[in-house]
């Protein structure tokens, strides 16, 4: 499954996999002013993300403005090997949502 804002990367060492996601998303706040027009920008950002491994929940993250732009994550999970599905997703306080899934490759 391709993913327009999100890219990942999963690496297998022994049983343990590094799991690591960059999501493009200008996580705004709702407080910030637009210096051109001195109006406030709309809060819009990553309220949760989700990551499974062969379709169990392993992550669920809840998020608010207060994560920077374009937020990197990154963890290990235990017990995985080559052929493990890896599947992360996430959705924002607007409704948009994005995902991605990878193969672990051994």
């Amino acid at each position: 499954m391709a993913s327009n804002t999100i890219k990942m990367v999963v690496k297998l060492h022994g049983t343990v996999a590094s799991i690591a996601a960059i999501m493009n998303h200008p996580m705004e706040t709702g407080f910030r002013k637009d210096p051109k027009t001195a109006t406030i920008v709309p809060a819009h950002f990553i309220e949760e993300v989700v990551c499974t491994l062969n379709g169990t929940t392993i992550l669920t993250a809840l998020w608010s403005g207060a994560v920077s732009k374009h937020p990197y994550l990154s963890f290990h999970v235990q017990d995985a090997k080559a052929g493990d599905v890896v599947a992360l997703q996430w959705r924002d306080n607007t409704g948009d949502t994005d995902a991605i899934e990878t193969k672990i490759v051994g």
